[in-house]
């Protein structure tokens, strides 16, 4: 027979499903489901899957598991309940789904089936008392190598979060500034000097590191995003596939970029464009600073870069 939807076969043996929660207070927490019923999920102390925060209703939502197939029905919720980015009211799970209830996300993954309903509750408490310090007034917190950051866009986006969205890698610091899940204005490193659209194109591919949504900033900007935040993820997926095929041909951003001394090749055999980028590279020590003061998006800028190192113009370092 073949797996009802909700299991994975490996080897026609069924692995059960469960609950991660991969940010939030019970970050690292699992709530392993049962073969069948429900799981009443609120505040209230009295129902199964206790989740003490303001955002979320005595009786927030319900996971039920009929024939198989797993649904969740928010119960009239204040902050509703949001699935892969879309506010919903009763869908189908699946594994691999991204469930936003109050301030956590919850991923439906394959479970060993060692942990119990019962001591579930423990165990994401326990995960609420050792997770990690939050950022100061951070309302939400998580790791973006569990959550990437388009979907984590797209669920701030669909549940229309007000903050500062900050993401913290191990040598940067990004901050993305929302406004009814609408993106206003991004800053990566404190240089407002870099248009808001491309340092959010830039914060968008990192895939390793933290983030903390903070509290709302009262603060005016020198420019603003206008673009939808559909419109930001499809330009910025382009960029990142522009920039992944040049491959190892682009040095990292960090690198040093110079021109070649002494000089083989004449000017007079560059074009206008790759002019513009020698005296970039004449200006701006690095190819990160060369990117940021081109005036083009990084990927074209990028390319022209490429160029010129094959042609000897410039040396990287």
């Amino acid at each position: 027979m073949g797996a009802e939807r909700g299991e994975l076969v490996i080897e026609d043996l069924a692995l059960p499903l469960a609950l991660r929660f991969i940010s939030g207070k019970y970050q690292g927490g699992e709530f392993p489901l049962p073969d069948s019923g429900e799981i009443v999920i609120g505040r209230s102390s009295e129902l199964d899957m206790v989740l003490v925060e303001d955002m979320v209703s005595r009786r927030h939502a319900k996971i039920s598991v009929e024939d198989g197939d797993i649904f969740l029905e928010d119960l009239g919720s204040t902050n509703g309940s949001f699935v892969n980015g879309e506010k919903i009211t009763k869908t189908k799970l699946a594994e691999g789904d991204r469930i936003l209830i109050g301030t956590s996300i919850i991923k439906v993954v394959t479970s060993d089936g060692s942990a119990s309903v019962v001591d579930a509750q423990a165990q994401m408490d326990a995960a609420a008392s050792s997770a990690r310090p939050a950022a100061a007034g951070s309302t939400m917190t998580g790791s973006i190598a569990e959550v990437a950051l388009p979907d984590l866009l797209q669920l701030f986006s669909a549940s229309k979060k007000t903050g500062v969205l900050q993401i913290t890698t191990a040598t940067d610091v990004g901050a993305i500034y929302l406004d009814e899940g609408m993106v206003r204005f991004a800053v990566v490193n404190g240089d407002e000097s870099v248009p808001p659209e491309k340092a959010f194109y830039r914060v968008l591919v990192w895939d390793k590191g933290t983030f903390d949504l903070l509290p709302e900033a009262e603060r005016e900007f020198p420019s603003e995003i206008q673009s939808s935040i559909e419109g930001l993820l499809m330009e910025g997926m382009r960029q990142l596939d522009e920039m992944r095929r040049l491959g190892d041909a682009l040095p990292a951003l960090q690198s040093a970029i110079s021109i070649t001394k002494p000089l083989q090749k004449p000017l007079r055999d560059a074009s206008p464009e790759e002019l513009d980028v020698i005296q970039l590279a004449l200006n701006h020590e690095t190819l990160v600073d060369m990117m940021n003061h081109g005036g083009k998006p990084d990927p074209e800028v990028a390319e022209v870069v490429v160029a010129l190192l094959e042609k000897g113009y410039l040396r990287s370092s």
